[in-house]
């Protein structure tokens, strides 16, 4: 379900940051590198983020909502007198899930980022689209896609974690499984926005 969203997102963020650098690179006769900011910008930066934002208010809320159910539910104490652990049988493989879905996503992020550009420049800033996927692949490198990924699967675990911690925490009936699926998108937002900060600044420092 996270696809169609993901997918119109990352075609206006193409879109935007085309229009946006157009004017700029313009004055110094470089328009054509409107491919290389948008590669390089959605490879490393906007394709795993975005993606992994509307991944927390869909998967993320959603294991909140169902852990905290089944709490109020006393579902989880009827999975530990069956001799179930329920970190093992409900944590577990969401965590995993969350980790490789992710990954998954950026991809699809990535290409659909780099294709909405691409129709920007091509229809309305007249840009040869041979050029501009000429400069996308000199300015993308593995390291840039690799990057994006690992982010990408960080941001899926956090993500998960934070849903299965607040879902086990949730208490005070519908009220507390309702606060604990609101804390679950604010927290996990905060928290992939300062992930980011930080993989951004070790990735600057190790020069990659």
């Amino acid at each position: 379900r996270s696809v169609p969203i993901i997918v119109l997102v990352q075609v206006f963020i193409g879109i935007i940051l085309a229009l946006q650098m157009a004017p700029t690179l313009s004055d110094y006769g470089q328009l054509d590198k409107v491919a290389n900011v948008i590669g390089v910008a959605v490879f490393r930066e906007l394709g795993p983020l975005i993606s992994a934002v509307v991944l927390s208010g869909f998967a993320g809320a959603s294991i909140a909502a169902e852990i905290g159910s089944m709490v109020e539910s006393e579902e989880i104490k009827a999975l530990r007198a069956h001799g179930l652990n329920p970190v093992n049988f409900l944590v577990v493989p969401r965590v995993l899930a969350s980790v490789f879905m992710m990954v998954c996503l950026a991809v699809i992020s990535d290409v659909v980022g780099v294709l909405g550009g691409f129709g920007t420049s091509a229809f309305v800033l007249g840009i040869d689209p041979q050029l501009y996927l000429q400069n996308t692949q000199e300015a993308v490198v593995v390291k840039d896609f690799l990057t994006g990924l690992v982010k990408a699967g960080v941001f899926g675990l956090l993500i998960s974690l934070i849903a299965c911690r607040l879902g086990l925490r949730a208490s005070g009936g519908s009220e507390g499984v309702g606060r604990a699926t609101t804390e679950t998108v604010v927290y996990s937002i905060v928290g992939l926005i300062g992930m980011d900060c930080v993989f951004t600044a070790t990735f600057y420092i190790l020069g990659w």
